[in-house]
């Protein structure tokens, strides 16, 4: 059977291309839908069906798009209610693709419309299942995000449905089925997902907890719900494109990629309050910056922290990239809903200074200076991690707000000078930028974060706690 994960990492997101005898299909696929478009025509074959598992939380989906281009029918599972032209299948109803045949099995849980694809190739053995956010690699889909949209769907009343889907629809199936989910490792719809993004099913009985043959209803639902944190602010909204429709995303790109000069940049930022976000890495972005911009660099989690960071997914938006990455930039943000970008600086960040415009700059020390630095009196260190990083280990002394927070906690950032870190330098740079927009400039950012602080050969094991919480 041919059946393709297209897997992209910044959002632990898999999509999958079936096809076969001219015939393909497209499963939970991405925002921009040309690479779909060009792998069929590659084959000589026609998108006949998108299927979808569920309303994603997580990002835009490109079903609108992929059909209105291909003519390809969108496929939900039982009870959704999209607010356009789909198939609402049936419990066991198959479709065929070529030779091959996708049968539809209902799975409810992490979402009420949650649906697994069972793939069966042409000499109808079962190959696989698609189980979108209902199985991961090590995991299952977290149930509390539909109660964002819907109050009544609690978190407790859907891992219960999520319970008897897995036990009486997955765990049922063959060991040698290939699992295939649609995040990995990284994902916020999951908890503890393996680097891993396929495996057998039976392995997977073997091995995720959720699985365990022994496992009560209520043990169940215990240990799914234990240790979850609060999704991103993005996700309800992002279900609601999923549902109600959205810009095309050529709109989207074509509204973004306007080149402005430093003069029409400067005016368009006081004209319409845009936000001015900086996606160029840290080390680059804090020997100078457009003063209140926001840096959220492009070569890393850069959806999650736009996501996490930027509550109005309206919020209009002009960008500050590397030359040549402004319409990947545009897309990356169209991924997560943000659809408002409204312009670029022409040719970067140099058209600002050669234009001679006002300039700022974090401050960045290295570990070798951390020491003395914290020596003088007053000095604090802030670690800007998540809490689980900062409970297994931390610089003694340290105070945790993690960046997600930041904002709530500026108040409890101190009036002395203070140094800010992360595990590796990115999410510091952030928070530093945000500082900054929020008039703070008695700080420092330590390159390299908390992995240096372990790492380098200046001693400062004086400052870190390896196994003690303190």
């Amino acid at each position: 059977m041919k059946v393709e994960q297209i897997y992209t990492g910044c959002i632990a997101h898999a999509a999958y291309y079936l096809e076969d005898q001219g015939e393909a299909a497209i499963f939970d696929p991405l925002r921009e839908v040309q690479p779909y478009i060009d792998k069929a025509n590659e084959d000589n074959a026609n998108i006949k069906y998108v299927f979808e598992t569920h309303f994603h939380a997580d990002f835009v989906s490109g079903h609108l798009d992929l059909a209105k281009k291909t003519g390809a029918k969108i496929i939900y599972g039982p009870t959704a209610k999209p607010g356009f032209d789909a198939l609402i299948a049936e419990d066991n109803q198959e479709f065929k693709v070529g030779r091959y045949t996708i049968k539809v099995i209902h799975t409810p849980g992490h979402t009420m419309e949650s649906t697994t694809y069972l793939l069966v190739d042409e000499n109808s053995k079962e190959h696989g299942i698609i189980t979108g956010d209902t199985l991961f690699i090590g995991d299952v889909g977290r149930p509390d995000l539909a109660q964002h949209v819907i109050e009544d769907l609690t978190e407790e009343k859907l891992a219960g449905h999520l319970f008897d889907s897995l036990r009486n629809k997955i765990m049922p199936l063959s060991d040698d089925l290939i699992v295939y989910p649609n995040h990995g490792a990284g994902s916020a719809c999951g908890k503890m997902m393996s680097q891993e993004t396929t495996d057998t099913l039976g392995h997977q009985k073997e091995t995720n907890y959720a699985l365990r043959a022994d496992m009560s209803k209520d043990e169940f639902i215990k240990e799914l719900l234990d240790g979850l944190t609060a999704p991103p602010g993005y996700f309800p909204k992002n279900v609601l494109m999923n549902i109600q429709g959205y810009d095309s995303i050529d709109q989207v790109i074509e509204r973004g990629q306007q080149p402005l000069n430093a003069d029409a940049f400067e005016a368009a930022a006081n004209e319409t309050k845009a936000l001015i976000l900086d996606t160029r890495e840290a080390e680059v972005f804090k020997d100078g910056f457009i003063p209140n911009s926001i840096n959220i660099g492009l070569d890393n989690n850069f959806a999650q922290w736009v996501g996490e960071l930027i509550p109005d997914i309206k919020q209009p938006i002009l960008l500050v990239t590397d030359p040549g990455k402004e319409e990947e930039s545009i897309i990356r943000l169209a991924r997560v809903g943000y659809d408002h970008s409204i312009g670029y600086l022409k040719d970067g960040i140099d058209t600002w200074k050669n234009a001679q415009k006002e300039l700022d700059q974090v401050k960045r020390i290295d570990v070798n200076g951390l020491e003395d630095f914290l020596a003088d009196d007053g000095a604090k260190i802030i670690d800007v991690r998540k809490r689980s990083e900062y409970e297994s280990q931390h610089v003694v002394g340290a105070e945790n707000i993690p960046l997600n927070e930041i904002n709530k906690h500026l108040a409890e950032l101190p009036d002395t000078k203070f140094a800010i870190h992360c595990q590796g330098g990115y999410r510091s740079m952030i928070a530093a930028s945000i500082l900054k927009q929020r008039g703070f400039d008695n700080f420092v950012d330590v390159r390299g974060g908390f992995d240096k602080i372990l790492e380098d050969d200046i001693k400062v094991t004086d400052y870190v706690c390896p196994s003690t919480l303190l």
